[in-house]
């Protein structure tokens, strides 16, 4: 713990035995989220990224709200009673360019926005992040995420109690 990046210090770690626990997580960081907000999610293919957003999109707009990957639409939108939730999906993007058509920097300033394969937009990304990082297990059933950010995030995780 305690590493430092472009992003902030590592803020903690949870395990994630399995897809419930990964929806979980998701669930659990839903609430403390507010407009203006970008979560970036990074992790290899399969790793827990989508499961992670499922669990925080159904937090907010219901359990029954169908959350599909966006891998092929690159973007799905959803809108709770207050705010408007962007997911995205960037892997295939070939330039940070492509991401600024889908209309990202408005849903920077005005929604949450939830981007996996952050990766795609290079140095675009605010600075101001929670970054979310899905590796496998060593037993390759179960999941570990990192949560990093800045002094806000670490502040506001706190209150939290995530």
């Amino acid at each position: 713990m305690g590493r430092q990046d472009d992003c902030g210090a590592v803020l903690f770690e949870v395990a994630a035995a399995n897809s419930e626990e990964t929806i979980r997580c998701g669930g659990e960081l839903a609430p403390l989220l507010r407009p203006g907000d970008v979560v970036a999610l990074e992790g290899d293919l399969g790793a827990g990224k989508t499961t992670f957003a499922r669990g925080l999109i159904q937090h907010l707009c219901g359990p029954a709200t169908v959350v599909p990957s966006p891998t092929f639409t690159l973007v799905e939108i959803y809108e709770t009673r207050d705010l408007q939730l962007w997911h995205c999906d960037l892997y295939r993007l070939k330039s940070p360019e492509d991401a600024f058509e889908l209309g990202l920097e408005d849903a920077f300033a005005e929604g949450v926005v939830l981007i996996e394969w952050p990766d795609r937009l290079a140095g675009a990304l605010p600075a101001n992040r929670l970054l979310v990082s899905f590796d496998f297990t060593a037993d390759g059933e179960g999941r570990r995420l990192r949560f990093r950010g800045g002094a806000e995030w670490r502040d506001r995780l706190a209150e939290g109690d995530a």
